[in-house]
């Protein structure tokens, strides 16, 4: 039966989060870098890291697409698993939103594939990648509502400071 996840929004730092799955806003290289990328990496400690070589090594030589999700165990981290997925770099030229988008329906399709009941989201592409913080919230919420899912019971947007859980907040009322 497909169903639609409660939302919920924390205020925090999500690799402190007591989830299955927590989702990582990866680069394409999966072999870590800043933001949360490099605080999952750290906090989760090198079996993530060497189950991500392991996957550049097999399936993705290129690196992950834009827009895709994999997952990996996590680590030391208290999730169960890692769901890598590169966002978009923002543009002001082109309209990237399916690409955002995408980042958060093959993320729920992997929780669901792995039987991950919760899932703790950050806001994919609005740090380094520039993508402002409001359309961004408003693409996450709107594909996360709009996404059915058979394991998926709640979604869990962590955001590091007031401004993006003010963001998301306002799309979530």
């Amino acid at each position: 039966m497909t169903g639609r996840p409660t939302i919920t929004l924390v205020r925090g730092d999500i690799t402190e989060q007591d989830v299955d799955a927590v989702v990582n806003a990866a680069n394409s290289s999966l072999l870590g870098g800043g933001g949360v990328d490099g605080a999952i990496h750290r906090r989760g400690g090198p079996e993530i890291l060497e189950e991500c070589r392991k996957l550049r090594a097999s399936h993705y030589g290129k690196g992950l697409p834009t827009g895709q999700a994999v997952a990996t165990t996590a680590g030391r981290l208290p999730a169960q698993w890692v769901i890598h997925t590169v966002g978009p770099v923002h543009s002001r030229s082109e309209d990237r939103s399916e690409q955002l988008a995408s980042c958060y329906r093959e993320s729920l399709r992997v929780a669901d594939e792995l039987g991950a009941r919760t899932v703790a989201f950050p806001a994919i592409s609005t740090g380094i990648y520039g993508w402002p913080m409001d359309d961004g919230a408003r693409i996450a919420t709107e594909t996360v509502r709009g996404t059915g899912t058979d394991s998926v019971e709640e979604v869990r947007f962590v955001l590091f400071d007031e401004p993006a859980y003010e963001a998301f907040a306002a799309h979530t009322r």
